[in-house]
């Protein structure tokens, strides 16, 4: 049988755009959905770490995913992140999700607590329960503090909603086993500079923070490596892309990155929301120094210009 939700392309988890005096700035984010759904990127993802969701009460969570979801009105799958310390607010939030007509879930571990697998998966399910629709799995053991290993995965397993995985543990032997052992599972990509292997070992999606701000980049990559096999290409791409993930990742500053990214490709973000702050001037410098170099290196190879 066929999964109900299908996880093909690239998904891009939404920045939140805000006013300076931290209210969402619903115009500048009606802006960005409409950019990307022309771009061509394949999904949209309200309420992840990206938008934010940790500085957001759960009203605030769904006030957003209805923006998003209405604003879509269909054009492309909206997924719900529904991930919390409280299995009543995801709860909520996934209950919220299937009447506003969310397309899919994506449910993490919830942070802090360090549930046992035993406890993350009665957690999964209860929210199974409540809202009945497809869900992709989040494992990211560097926030969540455990992992969804193999009890968890079989556990969860014994529901046909659950039918991807976003992994973003880092470990490739995590994809090595999804592949060999959980086929069933839908693995998505959840680490960028892993993005080549994941797509080798038979991934057809990518959930990247990036696309908010690159999205024509980070298509070309599925492109090569999804769609046409020209992994030859892929390597390429990936190469290119690489000293972005460095940025991206260093210093802990991803989502301001993102969020600044999505300013210098010509759209508003805003500021950042407590406690995080945004970029100083030297951080922005290089941003815009590596975007700048990645695409135009990425549009050479694209055209076929490129130089081994």
């Amino acid at each position: 049988m066929p999964p109900r939700f299908v996880l093909e392309g690239i998904y891009t988890p939404l920045i939140t755009p805000y006013h300076e005096d931290g209210s969402p700035d619903w115009d500048a984010l009606a802006v960005l959905i409409d950019h990307l759904i022309s771009a061509g990127v394949h999904g949209l993802i309200s309420g992840g770490s990206t938008g934010e969701n940790y500085a957001q009460t759960v009203d605030e969570r769904l006030a957003n995913a209805r923006f998003i979801v209405e604003r879509v009105e269909g054009r492309l799958p909206v997924i719900v992140g529904t991930g919390a310390m409280r299995t009543p607010d995801s709860i909520a939030l996934a209950q919220g999700a299937r009447e506003m007509g969310a397309d899919a879930l994506l449910l993490g571990t919830p942070p802090y607590s360090v549930p046992t697998e035993r406890e993350n998966a009665l957690n999964a399910l209860a929210i199974d329960r409540a809202a009945d629709l497809p869900i992709i799995l989040y494992n990211y053991p560097g926030r969540m503090g455990v992992e969804m290993g193999r009890e968890f995965l079989d556990r969860v397993g014994r529901s046909q909603n659950f039918i991807g995985i976003k992994e973003s543990s880092g470990d490739i032997n995590r994809v090595h086993l999804l592949a060999r052992d959980y086929p069933h599972i839908q693995m998505s990509c959840g680490m960028d500079d892993q993005a080549l292997e994941f797509f080798a070992w038979g991934a057809r999606s990518w959930i990247c923070a990036g696309s908010n701000f690159l999205p024509d980049e980070h298509i070309a990559l599925y492109r090569a490596c999804a769609v046409n096999g020209d992994f030859a290409k892929g390597r390429k791409i990936m190469a290119a892309m690489m000293p972005l993930m460095g940025v991206l990742e260093q210093g802990g500053k991803f989502i301001q990155c993102v969020k600044h990214g999505v300013e210098i490709a010509g759209h508003t973000a805003g500021p950042m929301r407590p406690p995080l702050q945004g970029l100083n001037k030297d951080d922005k410098r290089e941003l815009a120094q590596v975007i700048r170099v990645l695409k135009t290196t990425v549009a050479e190879i694209e055209k076929g210009n490129d130089h081994e």
